[in-house]
C-alpha cells in the first residue's frame, strides 16, 4: 500500500511540475539588423569639405534619425557639417522630416523652401527633404546655412 501511494505522490507531483525551460533557438526572434548605409559622399558639396564618413545609426548623434553621410566643413573660421540620409521613398523622407522638426527646440518653418531651421543639443540645424533625401546643414546661422542648404538640394 505504501508502495502504491508513494507511486501516485510521485506521479501526482510529476504532472505539477512545470515545463523544462525552453532551449536557445525558441527565444524570441530579434529584430533584424538594418541594412547598411549607402555612401552618397558624393552629394555632399566638396568646397571646404575637410572629410566626410558614413554613420550606422543617428546622424548627428540625433534619436529621430538613423544613419547617413556626413561631411565636416571649415570655411572663413567657422566650422558646420552636411548631411545626406537617403531613404527608400520620398514619403519616408518627408516624415523623418517632421520627426526631426519634433526634436529641435524652436523649430521655424522655412516656406521658400519647405525645410525647417531650428536647434538642438549640437547647436543649430538647418534641415529639408527633397525626393527620396533628407539633408542639412548643422552648425551655421539660418542665413548662411540657407545659401549652403540651396547648393546641396541642387546636387540632390
Amino acid at each position: 500500500m505504501r508502495l502504491l501511494a508513494a507511486t501516485l505522490a510521485a506521479i501526482l507531483l510529476g504532472a505539477c511540475s512545470s515545463p523544462a525551460p525552453r532551449k536557445a533557438a525558441e527565444k524570441k526572434a530579434e529584430a533584424p539588423a538594418p541594412p547598411p548605409v549607402k555612401d552618397n559622399s558624393e552629394k555632399l558639396l566638396t568646397a571646404n569639405r575637410v572629410s566626410a564618413e558614413v554613420v550606422q545609426n543617428h546622424l548627428l548623434g540625433i534619436s529621430a534619425l538613423p544613419g547617413g553621410t556626413i561631411g565636416d566643413y571649415r570655411a572663413k573660421g567657422q566650422k558646420y557639417q552636411l548631411f545626406v540620409i537617403e531613404t527608400e521613398t520620398p514619403q519616408d523622407a518627408a516624415i523623418m522630416l517632421l520627426d526631426l522638426k519634433n526634436t529641435l527646440k524652436d523649430p521655424e518653418y522655412i516656406a521658400s523652401f519647405g525645410g525647417y531651421f531650428g536647434a538642438d543639443s549640437n547647436g543649430n540645424l538647418f534641415v529639408f527633404a527633397k525626393g527620396k533625401f533628407l539633408a542639412g546643414v548643422a552648425g551655421l546661422p539660418q542665413a548662411k546655412a540657407d545659401a549652403i542648404a540651396r547648393e546641396l538640394a541642387a546636387k540632390l
